[in-house]
């Protein structure tokens, strides 16, 4: 029995040894430093030429390039992080960037920028085109930028905001690992006394960055307290001012509908019955081709004859009118897209603005899509420069702002504009089959909301309609025709209708049969724009335009004339 037992006891002993062995290892591998060097350009992720970016305290995924000793990044990447005001034109091979008063021009590849003092010669190429994208040098950025860089082996770290800041030192020489824990690869050694960021506090590790920018992790236990440290911000660059030429008090616009030269004899008998009135823009200008011309109905004896009636005149250029005169089916972003015709439009309708003695410049662009956004903002861009160095005001027709016609960039129209006017109607219009309101109170009053949070309120003057729709409902079948304000009482004496307040919509809704016929109207009277005067009051707006003249009533120009003369 006994020499039985002897190699079961053996077989026991080895167990308990290969087990003690097995435990100890996995006890040695989670306790035991590991002394593996972690791979720094796995780390930053960066081959060749590229250098990572760290930007503030965070390793982003764009990366910048080095040619020539001078680091570039590509223009999404500048547009995103440092500043959206530069504009490449892939086909002329430029690229543009629009102060308040000069559009300063680089050609691709070359060492110079072109200002209206002069052309200046740079140490580094400044911008170029390289497969699908534009590389800006960084330095170049910084001439209009405030931020700084710094260069490492692998690495930039690049600030644009500055604060306070968590540091503490290391008491002892130790290493700096890629993340917490004993086992993780080391990023580099640290050396006592060195003074390292502290991003986050944890148990037993910080998460830390060092004085070269590389983020990692260190152990509590090897560093002092922590101390704060206030930055000293770069200012650099200068923010220039963009001056705006407003009115004293609020705007009260006029829009003007010409549709051919002998529309401007009817300038006085337009004007006749408005009350409060300070500015009228007369419908004069439209895109005919594409080239960046437009035909003009502007006569300079008309702007005398509304300076004498105490009036401004803001011409208004649209890019629909002429295609609708004569079937023209170019688009904007031909026009836009390109620096030569866009910059051709923008000379032409300054020139023809400051001729007529015009006060003013409106842009009504409807026809703008997505892919047009940007070109269509450089277009405003170097059109507010014109404008301002030519004394005149420049203000923008808008959509009612949503998320899917944002790329009108509202935010930067009201950086460079005198004015931002939103067209407070078109809730429901000709031919969209649906039977509604043209302006209901919360459409208006929520594009308002929407506009304040991205144009000063100052700035903002909101367009209210003359005019609403009559629907008409046979079986499936919507049609509808439009009816002037001033033209409704009229057209409602002649039907049996019946006239409601509708509180939802902020407007007197009249509904009523003929024959097999369903008719809906919702008014656009003086309860309705009393409704939209106080909207606008309570966002505390620029002003009001109107749409159009000839379509109101006396009833409702005393509204308005209240509305801008008292504070």
């Amino acid at each position: 029995m006994k020499k039985k037992a002897i190699p079961v006891l053996v077989a026991l002993l080895l167990i308990v040894v290969i087990g003690g062995v097995s435990l100890g290892k996995l006890y040695f591998d989670k306790y035991s430093y590991s002394k593996e060097m972690a791979d720094l350009d796995a780390y930053f992720g960066v081959s060749g030429d590229e250098s990572a970016i760290v930007l503030q305290d965070e390793l982003v995924d764009e990366k910048a390039i080095l040619r020539d000793g001078s680091y570039y990044l590509d223009l999404d990447t500048v547009h995103k992080y440092l500043n959206e005001a530069f504009y490449a034109d892939r086909g002329e091979k430029l690229l543009l960037y629009a102060t308040p008063t000069d559009v300063i021009r680089v050609n691709f590849g070359e060492n110079s920028y072109t200002a209206a003092a002069g052309v200046e010669t740079t140490d580094y190429i400044v911008a170029f085109e390289e497969g699908d994208e534009v590389y800006i040098a960084m330095d170049y950025v910084k001439l209009f930028t405030n931020y700084s860089y710094e260069s490492f082996e692998r690495h930039l770290q690049v600030y644009t905001q500055w604060g306070s800041r968590e540091t503490a030192e290391t008491t002892k020489v130790t290493l700096v690992r890629e993340r917490g824990g004993v086992n993780s690869a080391i990023l580099r050694e640290v050396a006592q006394g060195e003074t390292v960021e502290i991003l986050e506090r944890m148990e037993n590790w910080s998460r830390v960055k060092t004085s070269d920018s590389l983020i990692g992790y260190i152990e509590n236990k090897r560093l002092t307290a922590a101390t704060q440290w206030e930055e000293t911000p770069v200012t650099e660059y200068e923010e220039p001012e963009y001056t705006d030429r407003l009115l004293e008090g609020k705007v009260s616009l006029g829009f003007h509908a010409i549709g051919g030269m002998g529309g401007n004899d009817t300038l006085e008998s337009m004007v006749s019955g408005t009350k409060g009135m300070k500015v009228i823009a007369p419908t004069w200008f439209s895109l005919n081709d594409a080239d960046g011309n437009f035909r003009s109905f502007g006569s300079g004896d008309y702007v005398n004859r509304a300076h004498n009636l105490g009036l401004q005149v803001w011409g208004v250029l649209d890019d629909f009118n002429y295609k609708l005169e004569s079937g023209a089916t170019f688009d904007d972003y031909t026009i836009l897209s390109s620096t030569a015709k866009r910059q051709h439009l923008v000379a032409g309708i300054i020139d023809t603005a400051v001729s007529l003695g015009m006060d003013g410049i409106n842009i009504d662009f409807e026809k703008v899509n997505s892919e047009t956004g940007e070109h269509f903002v450089q277009f405003l861009r170097e059109l507010s420069v014109g404008c301002r160095n030519s004394g005149l005001v420049l203000s923008v027709d808008n959509y009612v702002p949503f998320q899917f016609n944002d790329y009108y960039r509202l935010d930067v129209q009201g950086q460079i504009l005198d004015y931002v006017i939103i067209m407070g109607y078109d809730e429901h219009w000709h031919g969209s089959k649906e039977p509604g309101s043209v302006a209901s109170i919360n459409y208006v009053s929520n594009g308002l909301e929407r506009t304040v949070q991205e144009v000063p309120a100052n700035k903002v003057i909101n367009a209210v309609p003359f005019y609403t729709i009559v629907w008409r409902t046979e079986n499936e079948d919507v049609t509808d025709e439009y009816l002037t304000m001033n033209k409704t009482e009229s057209y409602l004496g002649g039907v049996d209708a019946t006239i409601q307040w509708d509180e939802e919509t902020g407007q007197n809704y009249a509904e009523w049969t003929s024959g097999s016929a369903f008719y809906q109207i919702w008014l656009e009277d003086e309860a309705s724009i009393g409704e939209k005067l106080n909207a606008m009051n309570a966002h505390q707006v620029g002003g009001v335009a109107v749409w159009r003249l000839g379509y109101g009533t006396p009833g409702v120009w005393d509204m308005l004339n209240n509305y801008v003369n008292v504070p």
